[in-house]
This record gives structure tokens, C-alpha cells and sequence, in this order.
């Protein structure tokens, strides 16, 4: 068993980092896993005697209304009293933990599309390229595929408003193709090829949000699932996915969680359940100062024989993610590969308050089977927000022996494998960080791929369609003249870059373009397939999926 480094201190811990080449349907915020149910009746009287509202008045509420009346009344200057309740809030719960937190009533449409795996629009993934509304793809048989929106074109009008350089941003983009179901939306498009706009009608319906963004084969026997969260369709996708998988001959699984921030419990347990082989057997439970015991257990049949499985963990997999990758761990049954995780083991419950606001409060915490909290410490918020940071610079996203363990505490697997809490889940096989990919080089060029992808496939759109996927992914390379072309946009649009320095990254670079490419003409699928290829995490769970009986013996 690998050995890391114990450190003393406070626990640092981490904000967003590194978001993976990945876009979906709709915009929403990163989500941590959370139950979503109603608050449950509170009793008319308490233990002591004292009445509810007696015990809320007790507890301060009264002070805080008595302070905003005389605000109201007699403060030098006009205020907003809604915008002061919101900032009241955010400050109280501020006090608790990072993920207690207030929904406002603009927000909580966005934040319940992203878990319920649906939202209302026209059904493009678009980005906003030189201030107009690119679309990179369409919802097959959605309202705009029924309409004949193709990837390529660019929204210039939307119900004779003018959206092309007026400097939209998502939330203007949101407002205009957002709507009821049912409704229709007149846009103008400029389509390549054409010299005038074309009007579309497009009615306006549900659109999926899927969570599983990709499903192939990464050799002749080992299926890839990358789900990116867990959302009320993660299960029925993923057991989808797996129908697939078996009917090309899967024998063994890998199931990608990194950049997965989490969500729904009850989906990741769902999954669980086809992937532990044992019946009737605890996977994780929960437990708070007024919540009760709650365990989770394996139930019903398995549906697929696997063999060997891997789950990929990086930074930022979350709550959710940790679940599964500690229950697949504690339990022996496959390999976590990657670097430590996130560290959220807080449940969360969503109550709606009267005026069409949520308030997600934190009211238990997880447990894996072996016992270990995955919480790291949130003591300090700021700390905890800057965790990314400091992980990389304390080294231990590049190295294995700068890992960081919180809690010295010893929890075993099922085979007796040590394992540690107090600071997400450590994998049993390390892979550290390409270093190029936080290169300030890498960094600055990588802003203008998208400026240079989208007009060159543009202009090759059929001949690239011509060749075929499959084909594109094996045998496309961008030359060293086009590449050239694309460093000729970056050294004019920065300060400080040579060619020198590009043609140093050149092979990155040309993945990075290539996969882009690949999006942009065939779809997300076309991207993994080039992606994954040359991906270290994916090359080395490969390397050592078939010796994993011998990683997980007893020490």
C-alpha cells in the first residue's frame, strides 16, 4: 500500500479548478450533492413547553425584524429591504458550513434543471464567439433539429431583437430562447453558404439535460462511462449505457467521476447496486445532530456481469462522486485511479420558503462503510475556497508523496487495505497533473483555439463529414501550415508569446484543436474518442485494470 505524507496545520481545501473541454445544454451552477425534500411539520409545541414561536422570537428573529423596521423608518438613504434580508441570510449562514446556503427565486428554476435532467428552451449547446451566438450543436429531434437549425450557424436576430454584437452574455442569451413550453420564437440565422438571413420558427419544448456525456469502447473489452453529475436520470442513463456497453462486448467497466461535482444520493446508491456484488450490504450512511441513523444498502438483482471496474476520481469530484468511489473501495471491488478528491461528506436538504426561494441547509453527514468522514475541514471559508490552489501549490496535485491526509485515523477495506478520512478519498493508484496543462503558455493559446476552430471547420465542414468519425478520430492531423495559421492568431492577440514558445506545445495544442474540431462536426462523442486516447488517466487505468486482484489484497 502506498504510504503519503501526514501534514499538521490547518486543513486547506478547494474551489473549482480546471474545467474539463465540457459544455452542456443549459447554463447552472456547480452543484453539491443534496437530497431535495419538503421540510418536514413542526410541532405546535416543544419539550419545555415553550411554543414555536415563543422559542423563534427567543432565538433572535424578533431583534432582526425590530432592526429593519427602524432601517425602514429612519435610516439617512433609501434601501432595498429585500436585497438586505438576501444579504442577511447569506451572512447567517455563512456561519455554518460552505454548502448552507440561499436560492433566490430568479435562481432556483436553473439550479432544479440541472438536477431534474431537463430544462424549457430550443435545444442548442452554443458559445458566444466574437460577441455572436455560435451554435456547436442540436438536441437531436429537438424543437430547433425539428426546425432545421444546423451546428455552424450563427443567431444574429431573435424576435427582431438584435443579439450579435451587442455584447449578449449567457444570461441575455437565456432570456431570449428561454420560454414556455409550447411557445414559439422567431430567430435569424446566418448560415455559411448563404449571403442573407435565414427566419427559423421554433417552438419551444423539454429538453434533456443528459448527465452520462459519453459511452464507448476503450479497447475490445473495456467500456467507458464519463458521467459529469448526478441528476434525476443519471440511473435509468447509466443502466442505458450499460445495455449498450454489454451488446458491444464489455467485459470489463471504467467509470469516469472527475470534474463530477455531484448531486442526488439516491442515484449514485442506485448505480451501486449494479456494480457491488454482495446483497443486503451497507454502502454508506448518514447521520446529524437532528437527523437520525439513515443507511444505504445493496438490494435486487444484478443486471450485468463485470469484471474488473475502475472508478476515476480528480480534485474536483464531489460528494456524490466520493460515494461511490468510497463504497467501491471500502468494498474491494474495483480501483480508484486518479487524485484525492474534493472532500464534501455534508448532505443537504432543500426547503422552499414562501416567496419562491430555497433554503439548502446542511443536516447530516456521510459515512462510507469502513467508518471515514470524506468532510474535509471547512473551519475557514476562505481556506476552503482556495483549497485548488493550494493543492497545486503544495505539490500535491504533481506528486504522489505530497498527498495530503487530514485524519491519521486507520479505516480497512473488506480485504484489510488501509485506508484514510477526514479529506475525501485517496486513490489506490496515483496520477498526477499534466503540468502543460497549467502552462501560462497552454493557458493564453487556449483562449483563441476557439476562435480559430470554428471558421477552419467551417470552411472543410463537408469534407471533414465525408471522412467519418471513426476516421477523423484515427487518422486526422492538422498540419504544420494550418498550425501555423492558428500561432499567427495568438502571437498577434498576446503580449510575450513567440512561436518558439507554441511550437514547444505544439502536440497539446493540436489535440486540444483536433478534439475541437471533432466536437464541433460530429459531437461530443467525437471528442472523447480523441480525447481519451491520450489521456494519462485513461492510459494507465488501461495498464493495470487487468492486475487489479493484486492491488487489492490485503497489505
Amino acid at each position: 500500500m502506498t504510504q503519503y505524507k501526514q501534514q499538521g496545520g490547518k486543513n486547506k481545501t478547494m474551489a473549482a479548478l480546471m474545467p474539463l473541454l465540457l459544455s452542456v445544454f443549459a447554463a447552472g451552477g456547480m452543484l453539491i450533492g443534496y437530497n431535495l425534500q419538503q421540510p418536514p411539520p413542526l410541532p405546535s409545541d416543544s419539550d419545555d413547553g415553550t411554543t414555536i414561536s415563543e422559542g423563534y422570537s427567543n432565538f433572535g428573529a424578533g431583534r432582526v425584524e425590530e432592526v429593519l423596521r427602524y432601517i425602514d423608518g429612519k435610516y439617512v438613504d433609501k434601501v432595498d429591504r429585500d436585497e438586505l434580508v438576501e444579504k442577511a441570510i447569506d451572512n447567517l449562514l455563512d456561519e455554518l458550513d460552505p454548502h448552507s446556503n440561499y436560492i433566490t427565486s430568479e435562481e432556483i428554476s436553473s439550479v432544479r434543471e440541472n438536477l431534474d435532467g431537463e430544462f424549457v428552451g430550443i435545444g442548442v449547446e452554443y458559445e458566444i464567439v466574437e460577441d455572436t451566438i455560435l451554435v456547436l450543436s442540436v438536441v437531436k429531434d429537438g424543437p430547433s433539429d425539428i426546425a432545421g437549425i444546423k451546428s455552424g450557424d450563427r443567431i444574429i436576430t431573435v424576435s427582431d431583437s438584435l443579439v450579435a454584437g451587442v455584447k449578449i452574455d449567457a444570461e441575455g442569451v437565456g432570456k431570449h430562447l428561454r420560454g414556455d413550453v409550447g411557445s414559439e420564437v422567431v430567430i435569424g440565422i446566418k448560415r455559411v453558404g448563404e449571403s442573407s438571413l435565414v427566419s427559423k420558427t421554433i417552438k419551444r419544448g423539454r429538453i434533456p439535460l443528459p448527465s452520462v456525456a459519453n459511452v464507448s469502447m476503450l479497447d475490445n473489452k473495456t467500456g467507458y462511462i464519463k458521467i459529469l453529475r448526478f441528476s434525476a436520470t443519471t440511473y435509468k442513463e447509466f443502466m442505458d449505457s450499460m445495455e449498450e456497453l454489454s451488446k458491444m462486448g464489455m467485459k470489463d467497466l471504467v467509470i469516469d467521476l472527475r470534474q463530477n461535482p455531484g448531486g442526488y444520493l439516491k442515484e449514485a446508491t442506485r448505480m451501486l447496486n449494479q456494480l457491488i456484488l454482495q446483497r443486503d450490504v451497507l454502502l454508506v450512511y448518514t447521520e446529524g445532530e437532528h437527523s437520525s441513523k439513515k443507511t444505504y444498502n445493496t438490494s435486487g438483482p444484478l443486471r450485468y456481469d463485470i469484471d474488473d471496474l475502475a472508478i476515476l476520481i480528480d480534485e474536483n469530484s464531489a460528494s456524490a462522486s466520493e460515494i461511490m468511489a468510497g463504497a467501491i473501495q471500502d468494498w474491494d471491488r474495483g480501483l480508484i485511479i486518479g487524485r484525492r478528491s474534493f472532500g464534501k461528506g455534508l448532505v443537504q436538504e432543500q426547503y422552499d420558503l414562501s416567496d419562491g426561494s430555497a433554503l439548502r441547509l446542511t443536516v447530516s453527514r456521510y459515512y462510507t462503510k469502513s467508518g471515514r468522514l470524506i468532510q474535509k475541514s471547512y473551519e475557514d471559508h476562505e481556506d476552503y475556497r482556495n483549497d485548488a490552489e493550494d493543492r497545486l501549490a503544495m505539490g500535491e496535485l504533481t506528486h504522489q508523496d505530497s498527498v495530503f491526509v487530514a485524519d491519521s485515523t486507520e479505516y480497512r477495506t473488506v480485504n484489510g487495505r488501509l485506508v484514510y478520512g477526514g479529506g475525501g478519498i485517496i486513490p489506490d493508484i496515483f496520477v498526477p497533473m499534466d503540468k502543460v496543462y497549467q502552462n501560462k503558455t497552454y493557458q493564453k493559446a487556449d483562449d483563441y483555439i476557439s476562435r480559430f476552430i470554428y471558421p477552419f471547420a467551417d470552411k472543410r465542414r463537408d469534407a471533414l463529414t465525408e471522412m467519418g468519425m471513426d476516421n477523423f478520430a484515427r487518422n486526422y492531423q492538422l498540419s504544420d501550415e494550418d498550425f501555423d495559421a492558428f500561432k499567427e492568431i495568438v502571437i498577434a492577440s498576446t503580449n510575450g508569446i513567440s512561436e518558439e514558445d507554441l511550437d514547444g506545445l505544439s502536440f497539446e495544442l493540436k489535440l486540444r484543436i483536433k478534439s475541437g474540431i471533432g466536437k464541433y462536426v460530429f459531437g461530443p462523442e467525437a471528442f472523447y474518442k480523441v480525447w481519451n486516447k491520450h489521456d494519462s488517466v485513461i492510459k494507465k487505468t488501461l495498464s493495470v485494470l487487468d492486475k487489479s486482484e493484486a492491488y487489492l489484497e490485503s497489505e
